[in-house]
C-alpha cells in the first residue's frame, strides 16, 4: 500500500503533464504518482513516460470513469487528486495531504474561489456556475464549502473505498462533495492558488453541456439523499393544484347543490391522491436513507478498527 498516491487523470495534456508530475514529485518525494490516460490523441503518454509516474489507461471516456478506476485499483493511506493541466500549484500539496495524514479530515478541498480563481479565469459563465453551485449546495446542506467543483482534493483510504461513484464526467467533484456532506464526514477547506492554463492548452469542460450535467447531478443527488424534503415539495405542489381545481367545484356545490364540473372534481381528486402518495413515498425513502446512513456509519467504524489493528 502506498503512503501517498497522487492521482492525475489526463486527456490531451501533453503540453503540461511532464511539468505537473515533476512539480508534485518535488513537493511530495515520498509519493507514488499515477497518470491515467483517458484516450489522449496528443503526446500525453510520451511526455508522461519521461517522468517517474506510473502510467495506466482508462478506455471509458470521462473524468468520473477515470476516478472510479483509480479508486478501485490503487490502495494508499492518502490520495491526492489533481488535474494534469498545471492550473493548481504543487506548493499546496503538502498542506492538503497533512489534513488526511494527521486525521484532521476525511476530505480536504483545495479552495480556488477564495484566492485567485476569478482573476485568472475570465469565463463569465464558468465563474457564475461555480458561484451558483456553491450557493445551492451550501443552502441545501447548511454547510460552508468554499469550492464545490475544485479538482484539487485529498482523501483518506476509508473515503475512497466507501464512496460510490455514479458520475461519468466532470460532475464527479460535485458528487464527492454532496456524498461527504450527506454522510457527515469531516471536510476541510484549504486555500490554494489557481492559475489559468498556459497558452495553447485547451479546457475539456463545455460550459453549458457540463454545467447542465452538474445541475442535473445536484437535482438527482438531492432527490436521492433528501427524499423527504424533495417529495414534501412535490406533495405540497400537488395539493395546491388539487385545491385550485376543487374550490370552484365547492363554490358551485354550496350554491346549487350540484357538481356539474365533474372533470374539475376528478382532476382535483387525482392531484390529491398524488399528494398523499408523494408524502408517504418520501417517508418510506427517508427511512431507507436513514438505514443506509446507519449502515455506512457501521462500515466506517469497521474501517477505523481495522486501521488501529494494523498500526
Amino acid at each position: 500500500m502506498d503512503k501517498i498516491a497522487v492521482l492525475i487523470p489526463c486527456y490531451n495534456e501533453g503540453q503540461t503533464i511532464k511539468k505537473v508530475v515533476d512539480d508534485f514529485k518535488r513537493e511530495l518525494p515520498d509519493a507514488t504518482i499515477y497518470v491515467y490516460d483517458n484516450n489522449s490523441t496528443d503526446n500525453t503518454i510520451s511526455q508522461a513516460q519521461q517522468t517517474c509516474a506510473i502510467i495506466r489507461h482508462e478506455s471509458r471516456q470521462g473524468k468520473g470513469n477515470v476516478i472510479r478506476t483509480m479508486f478501485r485499483e490503487i490502495d494508499a493511506h492518502c490520495y491526492l487528486m489533481i488535474d494534469g493541466d498545471d492550473t493548481y500549484p504543487a506548493e499546496h500539496a503538502r498542506e492538503l495531504v497533512s489534513q488526511i495524514i494527521d486525521n484532521k479530515a476525511d476530505m480536504a478541498i483545495g479552495d480556488r474561489l477564495s484566492s485567485t480563481y476569478f482573476t485568472e479565469n475570465k469565463s463569465f459563465f464558468n465563474n457564475l456556475g461555480n458561484i451558483l453551485v456553491r450557493k445551492v449546495i451550501n443552502k441545501v446542506y447548511k454547510s460552508d464549502i468554499k469550492d464545490v467543483m475544485t479538482g484539487y482534493r485529498a482523501f483518506g483510504y476509508k473515503f475512497v473505498k466507501t464512496f460510490p461513484i455514479l458520475s461519468k464526467g466532470f460532475e464527479i467533484e460535485t458528487e464527492m462533495t454532496i456524498h461527504a456532506l450527506d454522510k457527515n464526514l469531516l471536510i476541510k477547506n484549504v486555500l490554494v492558488k489557481y492559475r489559468n492554463r498556459p497558452s495553447g492548452s485547451q479546457s475539456k469542460i463545455s460550459t453549458f453541456k457540463d454545467g447542465y450535467k452538474v445541475l442535473k447531478t445536484i437535482f438527482n443527488l438531492y432527490r436521492n439523499y433528501k427524499p423527504l424534503n424533495f417529495f414534501m415539495w412535490t406533495a405540497l405542489f400537488s395539493m395546491l393544484i388539487a385545491i385550485g381545481f376543487l374550490i370552484p367545484v365547492l363554490i358551485e356545490y354550496f350554491q346549487t347543490g350540484l357538481v356539474p364540473k365533474m372533470p374539475s372534481f376528478l382532476t382535483s381528486v387525482f392531484f390529491f391522491l398524488c399528494s398523499i402518495q408523494s408524502f408517504f413515498e418520501g417517508l418510506n425513502l427517508d427511512t431507507m436513507i436513514r438505514n443506509n446512513r446507519r449502515d455506512f456509519e457501521i462500515k466506517y467504524n469497521e474501517w477505523n478498527y481495522r486501521e488501529k489493528i494494523n498500526e
